[in-house]
């Protein structure tokens, strides 16, 4: 899984090379210009001389967008070339770049109206977004602010209308790159083209609801990260990206119980769909064997659905006590259609018994009233699978700090600290799924731009998602592993089935992307 990375973490890494002089900030400055030119005309090939306007910030981001504004007139494009703030009080590097550029082009004041005025000229070219990038931790100046809401309208609305390449350096100005919230006024780019890792932001999507502005992942249009030669070291502290399953993902030989026994439990009569989806989808995904286990007046209705899964009547607590006897059973999944009070009664049972276990849904929200009772009992072979309206329940002030002052706080950080509280493996679900272990581990997938499903917004897709985290640790993954698998595993069913998908269709298609995975590693073998 590769890095995304804070803006402090990016900070320190560039400094940390340029304090033991293996590169100057001046080079790591060129580099980066040089390499938006070449992500540009690698994506949209080189029209010839044409026009560009390039917008230059206060700080670094703006130095990057100086050396652009050069490298594009080396090519005979015409630059209007604006300045946001003082040049005089820019810092050294970007003070120097700013003087290369003014040697050959004019530099030009800041004025919104000028800006609108030759954005709304244009029918082609480039625009550069090299104001804030991944600097910016406060509200988009509102001065920048205006240019952007003048342009968006009339320039985006409408894809009818012919329009300039809108280009960002780093990450579109006005989104946070360690949150991904859109600090007012953001700017969406058509290309983002980030230095040495991706940034955090780039992949968060804070834009739950119709009434809040997209975030980063939505904002920033396609994303090229560029090597501009810092070292590929490792940062222990920073977050995974989840790209692709475990290696371990394809079965090995064995019989069914070298594969592992999943125990799904169920609500009453009525209530069994949402467990009966989480037990096909933990034995989907490989548990040898799937149990699911009922009220006794429930038996009949689930025996009516089930094949392959075996079924077993559990009236009570001090009866799930009972079946935990039996040691091959490894795994549970508690909470799709489960009811309050059983979740009441079988979580403490279940948790008990000190197996791999995943609590969803009811099995959460019966512990709103007082979650450190349920915290309390939790150990680290446990999986949390709560959606943001569970989570805000289980941890109402890391949610408060979530929509607080700080933008620099984000889904991933909640997390973190959501797993070391409560000791085990939380995922927090979202079309950017944030996953933390509790040794402060965390990693995010995200089904946006090129991965988005958004036909995954459907009853039931969580209790699928509870059941393949079930099977896997049936199968012996460990929890952060299977939680981060099956994210991604849940995304790309839904992808690969399309639109039209409802939550029985994904275990369905498991098959398919299992296959496909298969092939894919024997082409690289």
């Amino acid at each position: 899984m590769p890095e995304i990375l804070t803006a402090s973490q990016m900070r320190e890494h560039e400094q940390t090379e340029i304090a033991r002089g293996a590169v100057t900030g001046l080079e790591l400055m060129e580099r980066a210009g040089e390499s938006v030119v070449t992500a540009i005309f690698s994506r949209w090939s080189d029209p010839g001389p044409a026009q560009a306007v390039v917008l230059c910030g206060p700080g670094n981001n703006g130095g990057d967008g100086y050396v652009i504004a050069r490298l594009l007139a080396a090519r005979r494009w015409g630059i209007a070339c604006y300045a946001y703030g003082d040049p005089a009080r820019l810092l050294p590097d970007a003070k120097a770049n700013h003087d290369r550029w003014a040697q050959i082009g004019d530099v030009l004041p800041w004025d919104d109206a000028a800006i609108e005025g030759r954005i709304d000229d244009m029918e082609s070219g480039l625009v550069i977004d090299a104001l804030f990038g991944t600097g910016l931790t406060r509200q988009m100046p509102e001065d920048t602010a205006k240019t952007w809401r003048g342009i968006y309208p009339r320039r985006f609305s409408n894809p009818s209308v012919p329009r300039p390449h809108f280009i960002a350096v780093d990450i579109p100005s006005g989104i946070s790159s360690d949150s991904g919230r859109n600090l007012g006024g953001a700017f969406p780019a058509d290309l983002t083209v980030s230095f040495h890792r991706a940034k955090c932001g780039h992949y968060l999507d804070p834009s739950d609801g119709p009434d809040r502005p997209g975030g980063g992942a939505s904002m920033r249009g396609a994303l090229v990260v560029a090597d501009i030669g810092l070292p590929q070291d490792a940062i222990p502290a920073a977050a995974r990206l989840i790209d692709r399953p475990s290696n371990f993902l394809m079965k090995r030989t064995g019989h069914k119980f070298s594969h592992g026994h999943a125990l799904v439990l169920s609500g009453g009569a009525g209530k069994g769909g949402a467990a009966r989806m989480a037990a096909r989808a933990a034995l989907r995904i490989g548990a040898g064997l799937v149990t699911l286990a009922c009220p006794p007046k429930a038996l009949a209705e689930n025996a009516a659905h089930l094949d392959a899964i075996m079924l077993s009547a559990l009236p009570d607590a001090y009866s799930l006590r009972g079946m935990l006897g039996d040691e091959r059973l490894n795994a549970l999944c508690l909470g799709p259609g489960l009811g309050m009070s059983r979740a009441q009664e079988m979580v403490p049972a279940a948790l008990w018994g000190k197996r791999a276990t995943v609590l969803d849904a009811d099995a959460l929200s019966a512990f709103s009233d007082d979650p450190s009772l349920l915290f309390g009992q939790l150990h680290e072979a446990c999986v949390l699978t709560p959606h943001p309206g569970e989570f805000k329940r289980l941890f109402p002030d890391l949610t408060e700090k979530l929509s607080g002052d700080d933008p620099t706080y984000s889904k991933l950080d909640a997390t973190r600290e959501a797993a070391a509280r409560a000791g085990c493996t939380v995922l927090l679900k979202g079309a950017d799924t944030a996953i933390a272990a509790p040794d402060g581990r965390v990693a995010l997938h995200s089904a946006t731009q090129d991965r988005a499903a958004p036909w995954l917004a459907t009853a039931g897709a969580g209790d699928v998602l509870a059941g393949l985290i079930a099977g896997l640790l049936a199968r012996g993954f460990q929890p952060f592993d299977a939680a981060t698998t099956a994210a991604w595993l849940h995304v790309e069913a839904a992808r690969s089935f399309g639109p039209g998908l409802i939550a029985e269709d994904l275990p369905e298609e498991l098959p398919k992307v299992l296959r496909d995975l298969m092939a894919r590693d024997a082409d690289r073998d």
